[in-house]
């Protein structure tokens, strides 16, 4: 695994742990107003804001911390196998 990849992971993690500590708002419990945009009340605001930037951070996990192949391609599955060989195999080819 590249340092690159290792600082994305450390970054993610550290954006993951943030984001639970922030999503937990004891601090706009009792809080009505002001309304955000004439309708929305701050805390559901709050909840928008941490959303959007948890999909983010997942995005940004997705694109730098997962890898970019398959890590066992050894084996074949029904996927990579060619129809038109397959088809082409007789009976008495097949060993046991």
């Amino acid at each position: 695994m590249s340092t690159k990849s290792n600082k994305a992971r450390n970054w993610v993690w550290f954006a993951v742990i943030a984001l639970i500590v922030l999503h937990q708002d004891f601090w706009l419990w009792d809080v009505s107003k002001p309304y955000v945009f004439g309708f929305m009340p701050v805390g559901l605001a709050y909840h928008v804001l941490i959303s959007i930037l948890s999909a983010a951070v997942w995005f940004f996990a997705t694109k730098h911390c997962f890898p970019v192949t398959d890590e066992d391609t050894s084996t074949p599955s029904p996927a990579n196998i060619n129809p038109a060989a397959a088809a082409s195999v007789q009976p008495s080819e097949i060993k046991p």
